[in-house]
């Protein structure tokens, strides 16, 4: 994905030095003065910064400053690239796209919805409209889940933007009505239809970040392989051996590839609509 050609976002918000100081991984975490010091320290001592930083971070160069403004850096270039294509397809509506804010968050966050951990993964919040993503999910999504390149993350990103999408056009709104009237196992079901359909969503940027020639060869591939590793089913099964239908939040593999290549293929917003019976 040629992310460093895109524009960046200004409605990128960083708290990561709000959270926690302790890492999950049991290093430190570092503001501006402690990056100071161990600059300092590593001169008088003759010992390179980044491995410094490295064992206050667990161990790993993940945490290096130059890779985090990297991922920063990305996280804007995508979010910025999704303002660009939503703006037009609004417009084209005769509608104008309010664009969100991402909050970048180390550990834990506090929004409009709540206070949320990072186990949580990325999330939306229609309360205050933003978007919250912890920079390390990145690497998990990688090494956890085994869906490396740079158009995974984008997937992930673009698919929250999806919800952001879903509150301005009143479905989110629609939604959470209908749930506090449905039992649990039907909630969980009205759940999946609209994740399915930020996962569409979330295609339909991607077919314009194709035809802008964004993307890269594998970039698909690489996207496909994202939604096909957080769907329920897989996710259920690598936990706890086997899966649980009704209690589905987000849909399976198979469906979330399938919306996700729907709106990939057509561009078009009202392929999206995953509340209607159910396509081939």
């Amino acid at each position: 994905m040629r992310w460093r050609d895109l524009r960046r976002s200004s409605n990128v918000e960083d708290r990561r030095d709000e959270s926690p100081s302790v890492r999950r991984g049991g290093g430190i975490k570092l503001g501006g003065v402690g990056l100071v010091l161990v600059m300092v320290a590593s001169l008088i001592f003759g010992v390179d910064p980044t491995q410094v930083l490295s064992l206050l971070g667990g161990g790993s160069t993940a945490t290096a400053p130059q890779q985090t403004q990297q991922r920063a850096d990305f996280v804007a270039a995508v979010l910025g690239d999704t303002e660009d294509t939503w703006s037009q397809l609004f417009q084209a509506q005769g509608g104008q796209y309010a664009r969100p804010k991402l909050v970048l968050f180390h550990d834990a966050a506090q929004s409009a919805c709540g206070f949320a951990s990072a186990a949580v993964g990325p999330f939306y919040c229609p309360g205050d409209r933003q978007v919250y993503l912890d920079l390390s999910f990145f690497q998990e999504l990688s090494q956890r889940f085994g869906a490396p390149g740079d158009f995974a993350r984008a997937y992930v990103i673009a698919h929250e933007i999806g919800h952001h999408v879903q509150n301005l056009t009143g479905i989110s709104a629609k939604v959470q009505a209908q749930r506090r009237q449905l039992p649990e196992a039907q909630g969980n079901a009205l759940s999946v239809l609209v994740e399915l359909q930020a996962d569409c969503l979330a295609g339909v940027w991607g077919h314009y970040a194709q035809r802008r020639g964004v993307l890269e060869p594998g970039d698909i591939e690489a996207a496909m392989k994202a939604a096909s590793a957080i769907g329920d089913d897989r996710l259920q099964r690598q936990a706890r051996g086997y899966v649980t239908p009704d209690s589905f939040t987000h849909g399976t593999s198979e469906q979330r590839m399938r919306w996700f290549s729907r709106g990939l293929k057509t561009g078009d917003v009202k392929e999206c609509n995953t509340f209607v019976a159910q396509r081939p």
